[in-house]
């Protein structure tokens, strides 16, 4: 009884980021229709940052000043605990907003924030609150792949959009891998993706398509190096 009544609990815990997410959305929903300058705002948001057009979007952004990449960061981090912000979309519209050069560098300023943040979170405050942010499942799978894999497992986590970032962050620290080395992988691994970003972002389709491609190359020669590792491993 009492093993049902913890796996249950840790199972509610793991849903944390869901409930974060639907309230969340629920509190957007409600003030956009109820303060007509949340509905605004929300209406040229939605318009500038699906334009595609670059200059519109720069102009829009630079309307914040100094505020403009705090906020970016501080929404890089908030996105760990969410399922609405995707965090390769914040990098997008960074540099779409503030150019290759300017913008690669605050993409990469909100990732070494957000990742770490995510590490001291696992490390200090431990298994029952990464369990609850994750889930079990979640957690154990990122842990045997930490386990088996180190440096190279966050490196390409960071180098592919489609890949749990957060989820290597928070459990690196659990581990307590060294920071030094959590974070290098981490900012080595994420250098690839922010050029190609920055590339390839001069419109939405063709970012698309890069992302797809370079995803998938990404994962092909990561799943070619696991299958030698195990190879070796077992010769």
């Amino acid at each position: 009884m009492i093993d049902n009544a913890n796996n249950k609990n840790v199972e509610n815990k793991s849903r944390l980021p869901l409930y974060l997410s639907v309230s969340l959305f629920g509190v957007l929903v409600t003030t956009y229709f109820l303060i007509p300058e949340v509905e605004r705002f929300f209406d040229q948001a939605w318009s500038v940052l699906t334009s595609d057009d670059e200059v519109r979007i720069q102009q829009w952004v630079s309307g914040f000043g100094w505020f403009g990449p705090v906020l970016l960061i501080l929404a890089m981090i908030a996105q760990m605990f969410l399922l609405v912000i995707p965090s390769i979309l914040l990098m997008v519209v960074t540099i779409l907003a503030y150019g290759s050069i300017a913008g690669s560098l605050i993409v990469f300023g909100s990732v070494f924030a957000a990742s770490s943040v995510g590490y001291f979170i696992g490390r200090y405050f431990g298994n029952s609150v990464v369990t609850g942010i994750l889930g079990k499942k979640s957690q154990q799978k990122v842990e045997d792949f930490i386990d088996n894999y180190g440096f190279w497992a966050v490196f390409v986590t960071r180098i592919n959009p489609f890949l749990s970032n957060d989820a290597i962050s928070f459990v690196g620290g659990l581990l307590q891998m060294g920071y030094w080395k959590f974070i290098g992988a981490t900012l080595i691994g994420i250098a690839p993706l922010t050029m190609y970003i920055a590339i390839t972002g001069k419109s939405i389709e063709s970012l698309k398509t890069g992302l797809f491609w370079g995803s998938l190359i990404s994962l092909l020669v990561f799943g070619i190096y696991v299958w030698w590792d195990k190879k070796g491993r077992k010769n």
